[in-house]
């Protein structure tokens, strides 16, 4: 005889019909997607528009849903998808839409399928809006029209695009699998009938999706999450710093190391550029648009002079090619391994290796203050809206300092030079800090009184984006230790993020609002401590003789053979604009104090902070939502599966709370009936415990069982039992479980 099952949910007094449990697992499903596109617009000051469309799509597919069959939900998914991503395509710059560009699309869309997260995409925001109403339409269209096969087929597939790109990390990944799961099995039982005993199916299947998720992923070689580490994962010791990854994160407290990277010979020192980052996210940068192949590039616009360079790779294996601003030219057969990042930067197609040279010509923008005080806000229109973003979330208040910072300053260069300055003088610099929670550069502005160059860099590009100025991250090495007048040995602890700002008929010009101090004398001391600890690749090309400083000469003026102005003459503005030759993130050894001071912070082994042990720290709370889930779901397997049920009796069987006697009595006969029961077999129906007893002696079941059973009828039926009587039932029965001989039953 079939079942009859009810379409409803009947928990306690509460009723909810199935389908609008897969209508609340169809939201939960567009939320785990929409959840990423809402971050990304956020980014860009978009999520405003986001949720209006949302919302508009939404309310079309509930009215729709009553008035079309289901099948023209795709069409109409369809249509809005193709205008939308018309619309992306026609305003990425370049003629995306020409027919020569239609191997572009392919190439883009093939890199989104396989790994490249979509913030790194040019006109993110125009794109983002452009797939949402499709993506939000179809699910929630098909889920009133109750298909909810195809509901959550639809849904899944827009979140899986998300997984191939990277953007869905573990937990969004989950809570979408769940809302997929309770689509398919709630829109059965509403179309079928169910029973409350089969919401136990659905936690075996969570607990299979949760253990499946911390294990696979489904890009090969991918990283659910694009974000580096807070230990960093840069090259050769740079806390995280240094890498040609298309995002760098701001960290906590990074270490850095003494190990030589390069030796580097060029006829003018300065900051070794490896990557620029254009957006920033509110906790990390990421550098937008992709590598291209290597050809020549122009110079910057303005006055600059001509740096030639080349690198020896001193370290085991390195995956940046560092060079001055701006590279122009790779010589020789080095350009065969070279692409051109989308900010005119250089990135190997395959790490380097150990005594691997590279030669380099690059034309460095002239920062004459004259120049840049005059050189206007007539800035290209992509460029600005590309460089002057900010998170919808960043607070206003960071607005308003900067506005009273730079209220003295006439123009972008006056503005930049106060920000910078402010920075230097009220922050102290440390490598020992705190990841705060929320934007970084509102954090480290109002509420944090120390910490690297990283924030100190966010903070000064996001204060000049914040007043219209073009504004960019900038990642690389200091100059590095001089050994001669044309050679530098770079190490770890030179690696350095700085700030360029755009000026007209310039170019990037750079600034550094990270305080210098007593560096040069905290990198020497912990070089030879290194060197007193006998570590390895401390030294190279002389470097351990010391610093090569040049004699004093009479000045004299080289003129170079494109540009109006003389490299002493850069050099000199350099220094005015606090420009300091070698101010790399070195952790000082003299305790600091006051403004610009370093706080030390230097440390070989991490176990040694804080006198040792395992570092730990509070779970996030992703963490926290994560783990409960999964421990729901296995105590909701448990019960399915019996093994709760099981753990309690066995817990029950061994241990007995105590009460009245009588209670006492009754629940030690219930525990030794459930002994053996499992030990030989139940009670039969009718069958008197005393009856039962007696028919179990013949399998070893002692005079023990029988007192037990006496006092239990005395109980039971006479109501006349003792504390004494009662302490002995429960301490026969202990001894019965638990395999003891115990003592001889008195009566």
């Amino acid at each position: 005889m079939s079942t009859i099952q009810d379409d409803r949910l009947r928990f306690g007094g509460l009723t909810i019909p199935y389908h609008w449990l897969a209508v609340c697992s169809t939201a939960v499903l567009i939320w785990s997607y929409l959840s990423i596109l809402y971050r990304i617009t956020n980014v860009v000051s978009a999520a405003d528009d986001l949720l209006l469309l949302v919302a508009g799509s939404l309310i079309g597919a509930m009215l729709l849903a009553r008035k079309l069959p289901a099948w023209t939900a795709f069409v109409f998914g369809a249509v809005l998808l193709g205008i939308g991503l018309f619309s992306y395509y026609a305003t990425v710059p370049g003629a995306y839409l020409t027919l020569s560009q239609s191997g572009r699309i392919i190439a883009d869309t093939v890199a989104l399928l396989t790994g490249l997260s979509v913030e790194m995409m040019r006109e993110i925001e125009t794109w983002a809006l452009s797939v949402a109403p499709g993506a939000v339409f179809v699910p929630w269209y098909l889920v009133f029209r109750r298909r909810y096969g195809l509901a959550a087929a639809s849904g899944g597939a827009v979140l899986g695009f998300f997984v191939l790109t990277g953007d869905a990390g573990a937990f969004v990944t989950l809570v979408g699998m769940v809302g997929a799961l309770g689509i398919v099995a709630f829109g059965t039982m509403s179309r079928y009938g169910g029973t409350i005993a089969q919401m136990d199916v659905l936690a075996v299947a969570l607990v299979a999706m949760i253990l499946l998720s911390t294990t696979v992923s489904v890009v090969p070689g991918g990283n659910a999450s694009p974000i580096l580490p807070s230990g960093g994962s840069g090259t050769g010791g740079s806390g995280g710093l240094i890498s040609n990854h298309q995002r760098v994160a701001v960290q906590g407290s990074i270490e850095l190391s003494p190990k030589v990277q390069y030796a580097v010979t060029a006829n003018h020192g300065g900051y070794w550029k490896v990557g620029s980052y254009d957006r920033y996210t509110g906790n990390d940068w990421v550098r937008t648009g992709g590598n291209q192949a290597y050809e020549t590039q122009a110079p910057p616009p303005g006055s600059s002079y001509e740096v030639r360079q080349t690198f020896t790779v001193e370290a085991k294996r390195v995956d940046a090619m560092p060079a001055a601003w701006k590279p122009i030219r790779v010589i020789g057969n080095a350009r065969k391994n070279t692409r051109i990042s989308s900010a005119g930067g250089l990135v190997p197609k395959n790490a380097l290796t150990e005594d691997q040279t590279y030669s380099v010509v690059s034309r460095v923008p002239t920062k004459n203050p004259d120049t840049l005080r005059d050189a206007g806000t007539e800035y290209p229109v992509g460029l600005k809206r590309q460089y002057t973003q900010l998170p919808g979330t960043t607070p206003n208040r960071l607005r308003q300092k900067t506005n009273q910072i730079t209220a003295d300053g006439d123009n972008p260069y006056e503005k930049a030079v106060l920000v910078e300055q402010w920075l230097e003088e009220n922050k102290r610099y440390s490598l020992d800090v705190e990841k705060p929670n929320g934007s970084i550069a509102d954090s480290f502005v109002f509420d944090m009184e120390k910490g690297y160059c990283m924030y100190y860099a966010t903070s000064m590009v996001t204060m000049l984006r914040t007043q219209g100025i073009p504004t960019r991250l900038v990642t690389g090495y200091t100059s590095g230790q001089r050994v001669s007048e044309d050679q530098w040995v770079v190490r770890g602890l030179d690696s350095h993020a700085w700030v360029e700002v755009y000026f007209p008929n310039t170019g990037w010009v750079r600034f550094d609002p990270t305080p210098s101090g007593p560096r040069s004398a905290a990198e020497e001391a912990m070089v030879e401590e290194a060197r007193a600890n006998n570590e390895t690749q401390i030294d190279a090309a002389g470097s351990e003789n010391g610093t090569w400083t040049p004699e004093p000469t009479t000045t004299t003026t080289t003129t170079t053979t494109t540009t109006s102005t003389t490299d002493d003459d850069n050099a000199t503005s350099d220094v005015e604009d606090g420009l300091q030759p070698n101010r790399g993130d070195v952790p000082n050894t003299i305790a600091g104090g006051g403004t610009g001071s370093v706080t030390t912070t230097q440390t070989t082994n991490s176990s040694a902070v804080g006198g040792g042990g395992i570092p730990i720290s509070m779970p996030s709370r992703e963490q926290l939502l994560y783990g409960g889930l999964l421990a729901i779901g296995l105590l909701l397997t448990a019960r399915r599966s019996g093994v709760l049920q099981q753990m309690y009796r066995t817990l029950w069987v061994r241990w007995q709370p105590r009460d009245d006697p009588e209670t006492d009595v009754e629940r030690a006969f219930d525990r030794l009936e459930y002994y053996l029961s499992r030990k030989h077999r139940t009670r039969r129906p009718g069958e008197t415990p005393r009856e039962y007893i007696a028919a179990l002696s013949h399998v070893g079941v002692d005079d023990r069982a029988q007192r037990v059973s006496s006092l239990y009828e005395r109980a039971r039926y006479a109501g006349d039992v003792s504390r004494e009587h009662a302490d002995e039932a429960v301490s026969l029965v202990n001894d019965i479980v638990r395999g003891s001989r115990g003592r001889k039953p008195s009566g």
